[in-house]
């Protein structure tokens, strides 16, 4: 939200954290061999010797805290919300830290450092973060460096324009009301931000109550309005900025780009572009190899009780769509007799359906049967984390009566996601597993991905709603 408002804001934070990093390891460092508590038969070690890491720290810290998103503007007003993020930043930074020490041979690095190291630094940010806040609240509530605003218009999305301004004080951005040209709308509330007085006179509110800048929502059919504001405000020196009327057709990862010159409305967009795209294909293709050679026996056990009890293929293969609509062969393990759906066509597997092997009935229970989709994560057809792939079949029956179901293909098909971690799979409901595929969409990370895989093995892999 209005980035060149929150650009003071967000490197004084940046700077702040960076500096109670810094004051976090020396503070470890001191903790740790002067004040006792610990014995140091080696000996107390040089302070320089932590010093000359402070830049290796910094450097890791400054990426970990940026891609722990404690700089991204708040979408609501929990502190919880940002302290769990603080929490989760710190945990990555120290892991990293602890591995980069590992390559340096000179001096071994006090594991009691390291951990008061994460101790220490997560007191210090929530502190600086609850700190600077404060301030900043304290700052603007005495009338500090404050803009003060219109919206022009009062309907949906000068409501929602009206509604994001109150949830965001830190920005500096005070509302002093909306303005209508409908005289009985004048005096009403909205979003708890009165409609002041009418567009016809905007410059006299202008000059009343000393506003900055001009926010203009009105509806797009609205155009002979549009142009008489404009007229009205083209003498005045205040900043005019324009909220287009798409929110009805914003979908995921909406934004506004610049196309030399041209401002370019994304209505929808995948997330996997530049080194989003790159970092999760390294994550998938590291973690796939890691869970293959751990499983491989279960696999190789698996395959043994297929062959010995039923006649057919070990490996199931059969089409499934994935990012974009592309179709792929997906693998795995056999869990019904051979030619199941020579007679029924295409169905969903039920509870009791008797197509099902015995070795079939418990690798489907346990979701064992999916296992070699790890060899398709590794050949990049799929990935560990993302929505469930549908065969093209009822891909094309949910298209026609579920809106937006084909969004959930911005994303590469995954083993497990959100949906399913949530309890949505199976003969679950089809709109609530398309929400939370689509909140997973819009909100991807590489630390969601590790919180899904997670909560993969701690809920375990037994659902009963797999058939």
């Amino acid at each position: 939200m209005l980035k060149k408002h929150n650009q003071l804001f967000l490197t004084l934070m940046i700077v702040t954290d960076l500096v109670m990093v810094v004051a976090s390891w020396l503070a470890a460092y001191y903790a740790r061999f002067y004040l006792g508590f610990i014995p140091a038969p080696m000996g107390i070690p040089s302070a320089w010797v932590y010093i000359k890491l402070l830049p290796v720290i910094l450097v890791i810290w400054f990426f970990a805290l940026r891609f722990g998103e404690l700089y991204s503007p708040m979408r609501s007003d929990s502190r919880f919300h940002e302290y769990y993020r603080i929490f989760k930043a710190v945990t990555i930074g120290s892991v990293m830290v602890m591995a980069a020490t590992f390559f340096y041979r000179e001096h071994s690095y006090s594991r009691y450092v390291m951990g008061l190291f994460w101790v220490f630094s997560a007191f210090f940010l929530v502190l600086s973060h609850a700190t600077v806040r404060a301030i900043l609240r304290k700052l603007r509530s005495k009338g500090y460096n404050l803009r003060y605003v219109l919206i022009i218009g009062t309907g949906d999305l000068g409501q929602t324009l009206a509604g994001t301004f109150a949830r965001h004080p830190e920005s500096g951005l005070k509302l002093v009301g909306m303005l209508t040209d409908d005289h009985s709308e004048v005096g009403k509330k909205y979003k708890d931000c009165e409609v002041i007085g009418l567009i016809d006179d905007v410059s006299k509110l202008i000059a009343r109550f000393n506003v900055d800048q001009i926010f203009i929502a009105l509806p797009r059919h609205a155009n002979d309005r549009m142009e008489k504001t404009l007229n009205l405000l083209g003498s005045e020196v205040v900043d005019i900025k324009l909220a287009p009327d798409i929110l009805q057709f914003m979908r995921l990862n909406a934004g506004v780009e610049d196309f030399d010159g041209i401002p370019l409305v994304s209505l929808s967009e995948s997330p996997m572009y530049g080194w989003n795209l790159v970092f999760k294909r390294v994550f998938d293709t590291v973690f796939a190899s890691i869970f293959i050679l751990l499983w491989s026996p279960v696999m190789a056990v698996i395959a043994i009780l297929i062959r010995l009890e039923s006649k057919g293929p070990i490996v199931f293969k059969q089409e499934r769509m994935s990012l974009g609509g592309g179709k792929f062969t997906i693998y795995k393990f056999r869990s019904m007799r051979e030619d199941a759906e020579k007679e029924s066509g295409a169905v969903w597997a039920s509870k009791g359906d008797d197509r099902k092997t015995k070795v079939g009935e418990f690798i489907r229970k346990t979701s064992l049967d999916e296992l070699p989709q790890l060899f398709n994560v590794l050949m990049g057809d799929m990935s560990l984390v993302g929505p469930r792939p549908e065969r093209p079949v009822f891909v094309e029956d949910f298209s026609k009566t579920i809106p937006m179901y084909m969004l959930r293909h911005k994303m590469k098909a995954g083993i497990t996601g959100w949906a399913q971690v949530n309890g949505f799979r199976g003969q679950t409901s089809l709109d609530k597993r398309l929400e939370f595929d689509l909140y997973y969409i819009e909100n991807w990370s590489l630390m969601l991905d590790v919180k899904i895989l997670w909560l993969t093995i701690w809920r375990g892999f037994v659902n009963e709603h797999a058939y």
